[in-house]
């Protein structure tokens, strides 16, 4: 295994770095401690570590002094048996002129996929004159690896999909507040390239049936990779016909009671602490995330119905029949995304008399923003029914600002009670809300 490494660590000290467009994630990283990026699948987290590396070498960095392992690499299969300790005896046998004289700066993509990977992390930053770089693709299981095993060292940071903004710079078109008439139309346009591709960076230039094609392949390597083969799932089917369900419900209430008497309604034998763990598991991945009800009982929000929402809206249209999925659904799962970039305490919100705000979100600094879509407000009953709801909610939380996101409209309301609501087509809002 030693000398299968020795090549491994030399190849990829070989290959020429694909660096792509700089992503807006402010990643800090502090001396003696991990940097841990987690994010879905091909969002563009192995890419960041090659930027990483990239900057490295610009600064002078020796390339001998950085070497890279990517876990998903078939010839690491065996360091499940063998132990990681061996990593650092091939790097070393390579260059033992090194070893505690200069910093080794190691990068370690998708490191979870090797048990016992903690105690490995945790001795190199101890014992080595090491910089350590990790991504993974399960949010519970590394920071729940991390918060037992790591003891503070390590610091977690998540990558979603490109942001309109990234897809922006990603075409070569610069933004600015001050928008002349020609520079909007030309964003407006991206925008609707954008509504078409979603943010997964290696679809974000192909035709349309090439990226449904590499979409269903994501969406099955996370079935099968993060869920089935990673938890031993003893019921696949279930799994995959679970995921296609709410797939074809996104942005539409679900209770567990109701998924699992589907999934029996349909032949699976799948109980009710098995969807319960299937959910779970989904939002693990990144996959696909569950909003609670905004409520001060948490047994209240938990036993209420929750919403569901997918890491990408463009994977929705490549996975889903389409039956049950219409513009307005895939609005909202635009702006729950745009909003989870920036918070993960992001509910759904009841007034007393009923009435429903889409979102609420909570800042680290305890504020918060209510949130509205609607593909469109020219019906006067869904314009009626969604100011109502986003102006009772205002003044039983005593909020006096809120937004209503559209496809197109533009408006500021002023309502009764002193507040604002300022309805904004969700091209500026995403390019406002994820600088």
């Amino acid at each position: 295994m030693k000398e299968a490494l020795k090549e491994i660590i030399l190849d990829y000290q070989d290959i020429t770095l694909n660096a792509g467009i700089t992503r807006h994630i402010e990643m800090t990283h502090v001396r003696g401690k991990a940097t841990v990026c987690i994010g879905v699948r091909r969002c563009g987290k192995s890419t960041f570590m090659f930027q990483r590396i990239q900057k490295l070498l610009d600064s002078g960095v020796a390339r001998q002094n950085i070497f890279y392992l990517n876990f998903f690499d078939d010839r690491l299969h065996d360091l499940e048996h063998q132990g990681l300790g061996v990593i650092l005896e091939a790097y070393y046998a390579l260059y033992p002129e090194k070893k505690n004289k200069e910093t080794v700066y190691c990068f370690f993509d998708e490191i979870q996929v090797i048990p016992d990977w903690e105690p490995f992390i945790d001795r190199l930053l101890r014992s080595e004159n090491c910089e350590v770089f990790i991504t993974g693709s399960s949010a519970q299981m590394l920071a729940k690896d991390i918060a037992t095993q790591m003891r503070g060292r390590a610091l977690s940071w998540e990558m979603f999909p490109f942001s309109f903004k990234e897809y922006l710079d990603l075409k070569s078109i610069e933004y600015n507040e001050q928008l002349s008439t020609k520079k909007r139309l030309l964003i407006q346009k991206a925008f609707e390239a954008y509504w078409e591709t979603g943010g997964f960076p290696e679809v974000a230039e192909l035709d349309r049936p090439l990226r449904i094609k590499i979409h269903q392949e994501y969406f099955h390597a996370v079935l099968f990779r993060d869920l089935i083969e990673r938890h031993d799932v003893s019921h696949p089917k279930a799994v995959s016909d679970l995921a296609r369900r709410l797939i074809d419900n996104i942005a539409s209430l679900y209770s567990v009671n109701k998924l699992t008497g589907y999934l029996q309604a349909i032949g699976h034998k799948a109980p009710k602490s098995a969807v319960a763990n299937y959910l779970a598991w989904f939002e693990d991945a990144y996959f696909l995330f569950t909003v609670k009800l905004f409520d001060a009982s948490l047994a209240r929000a938990n036993t209420n119905p929750k919403k569901i929402y997918c890491i990408d809206h463009a994977l929705v249209t490549s996975v889903g029949t389409g039956i049950m999925v219409n513009a307005g659904h895939l609005l909202e799962n635009l702006v729950f995304n745009a909003l989870r970039r920036l918070s993960a305490d992001i509910f759904y919100y009841k007034t007393r008399s009923g009435k429903e705000v889409d979102f609420i979100m909570q800042l680290p600094d305890r504020s918060r923003m209510l949130f509205q879509v609607c593909d469109s407000l020219i019906d006067p009953q869904t314009r009626k029914r969604k100011l109502n709801a986003l102006t009772e909610a205002m003044r039983e939380l005593d909020l006096k600002s809120a937004t209503i996101v559209t496809r197109n409209d533009d408006e500021i309301i002023d309502t009764e009670s002193g507040g604002r609501i300022e309805i904004v087509p969700a091209w500026r809002f995403v390019l406002t809300i994820n600088q």
